[in-house]
């Protein structure tokens, strides 16, 4: 099977995070049994200038896949038609709900009929989410009006990475829509991930780190409002690209106004490679998020063997009763703090222990073969279901 993929960003791009890494591991495990063909900018999310050595404008191998890098040009509706058609696939694969360029452009070249009618997957990669959609909530609630009205998703299959995500897609799309739950794929581990995680906490100290992109969707301002009443010496390290400079700014006057106690300090961008070793430089990973479809990184902070502090909107709950982390409303931020108190009192035999747990479940994550019979679940079902269509 050939499955033609659209995504704003991919390799060897990273700076966009989770949705990269997504379709990365996507290919890695399925690209034995795929034939992926993946357009995509030519260029790393911020970056000015386009990857070097690549041909832009043309089809490029990487890996186990062909990825074609487009330019500004190549991203026109004539542009983008011309190159659907002529390139051979049997499933559109498009990961995201909102991009322009790289969901709705395909979307309306195939409701107009101007490209092949074939299958077509659509993930909207935590666009749906309640936290998503209160951002710039007028403008989103305004093109789902439209897009419903123009059928623009009609008969397209949903992939939703959990139940969590199904269910926002019903929410939106209603119970008729064809959704089929098929998990995010982490990435595989090596000799490094799973050593014993080492631990010199000292109680009375805390070395947190918030690892995503700096957005209001992920909620740093949130993380730092929270330490703001800590009894302790924090320590708060800040990884990830500025996305938005008025949030970015907002984030700044919430520091400046931090008691001499609780230190943060911006990291700026961790390459994929210094993910584990950075994570595993603190002792907790915190991220009180809007929402998260998957969360790369909460996963990989388990990896690393760091107990997690999340918001419970990821699909990872009941973290504290597997002794791993905590996933907590925020509305209740008094629970948060009190799960940031039993960290900063933690010493080293205690952080030890919740270390090794995290590490355990983290692997026991990436060994999921289940995740990845799901995902060819998604692709072969989805033609299935369109040959099913045609004869009746």
């Amino acid at each position: 099977m050939e499955i033609l993929a659209f995504a704003d960003y991919y390799l060897p791009g990273y700076k966009f995070g989770g949705p990269i890494r997504t379709i990365a591991n996507t290919v890695s495990q399925l690209g034995q049994d795929y034939r992926f063909k993946i357009v995509t900018r030519d260029r790393d999310f911020g970056d000015a200038e386009p990857y070097p050595d690549i041909s832009v404008g043309s089809w490029n191998a990487l890996g186990d896949a062909e990825v074609f890098y487009a330019s500004g040009p190549d991203l026109s509706l004539p542009s983008l038609r011309k190159l659907i058609q002529s390139t051979r696939y049997d499933v559109l694969y498009c990961n995201s709900f909102l991009s322009p360029n790289f969901t709705i452009k395909p979307l309306l070249l195939r409701r107009l009929k101007l490209i092949p009618q074939t299958p077509m997957v659509v993930a909207p990669r935590g666009e749906l989410s309640f936290g998503a959609l209160a951002i710039k909530s007028a403008k989103k609630r305004a093109y789902i009006a439209a897009a419903k009205a123009m059928r623009l998703y009609e008969s397209v299959t949903w992939q939703a990475s959990s139940s969590y995500e199904e269910n926002d897609i019903r929410r939106r799309f209603g119970d008729q829509a064809n959704v089929v739950i098929a998990p995010d794929l982490p990435g595989r581990v090596n000799a490094e991930d799973e050593e014993i995680p080492h631990s010199d906490k000292t109680a009375g100290r805390l070395k947190a780190v918030f690892l995503s992109r700096i957005c209001r969707m992920k909620n740093l301002r949130g993380a730092l409002l929270m330490l703001k009443d800590l009894v302790g010496e924090v320590e708060f390290n800040v990884c990830g690209p500025l996305e938005d400079s008025n949030y970015w700014s907002e984030c700044q006057e919430v520091i400046s106004e931090l008691p001499p106690n609780i230190w943060v300090r911006y990291c700026g961008i961790v390459a994929p490679d210094r993910i584990g070793q950075t994570i595993r430089g603190n002792d907790l990973f915190f991220l009180p998020t809007l929402g998260e479809n998957f969360g790369h990184a909460i996963v990989e902070a388990l990896v690393a063997g760091r107990p997690v502090l999340v918001s419970d909107r990821t699909p990872w709950r009941n973290l504290e009763e597997r002794g791993v982390g905590w996933d907590i409303s925020l509305d209740q931020p008094e629970r948060f703090q009190a799960a940031l108190r039993k960290c900063l009192a933690m010493d080293a035999a205690e952080h030890r222990k919740w270390s090794q747990r995290a590490q355990r479940y983290g692997l026991e994550l990436t060994r999921d073969e289940t995740a990845v019979e799901k995902n060819r679940l998604l692709f072969d079902q989805s033609l299935c279901r369109d040959a099913t269509k045609a004869t009746v």
